[in-house]
This record gives structure tokens, C-alpha cells and sequence, in this order.
């Protein structure tokens, strides 16, 4: 939890550690298997990947990363 929240970059912070911080209870192992793998990717990417500003590339293309980035999506369009 503290990484997801306190990764450097407040975008960052804000998508990733607001996601885990609010669905941490609901995620599978497979799911914190993949967030730990993310924790390792550069905050730049992170942001663009979950914004949709680029494709989540098939090498980190994984389940959790596609709800972190469909909640996004849903929270920039009621803003």
C-alpha cells in the first residue's frame, strides 16, 4: 500500500495508490501479482497507460491494470 501511494509523481500517486488504496480488499493474488510488477514500471508510462493517453502495452497488459484504467476513464469523465 505505501509504495502504490507514495511512488514520486502525485499523478501516479493519485490514480495508483487511489485504485489500490480503494479496491486493495477486493483483488485476487493475481491481481497484487500484477500491481507488484507495476510498482517496478516508470511513473511516466503508469500515467499514460491508465489515462488512455497510450495503449497499456501486452507485456504489462494485465486485468487489474484494465479496471485500474476503466475507473480512471470513469472518474475523468465525471469530472
Amino acid at each position: 500500500m505505501f509504495r502504490a501511494t507514495h511512488r514520486g509523481m502525485k499523478e501516479t500517486e493519485q490514480l495508483f495508490g487511489g485504485f489500490v488504496a480503494a479496491e486493495i480488499a477486493t483483488l485476487s493474488e493475481t491481481d497484487l501479482d500484477a500491481l507488484e510488477a507495476a510498482l517496478a514500471l516508470p511513473d511516466p508510462d503508469l500515467v499514460d497507460w491508465l489515462m488512455g493517453r497510450r495503449p497499456i502495452p501486452a507485456a504489462c497488459d494485465a486485468p487489474v491494470l484494465r479496471r485500474m484504467q476503466a475507473e480512471v476513464r470513469r472518474r475523468m469523465g465525471e469530472a
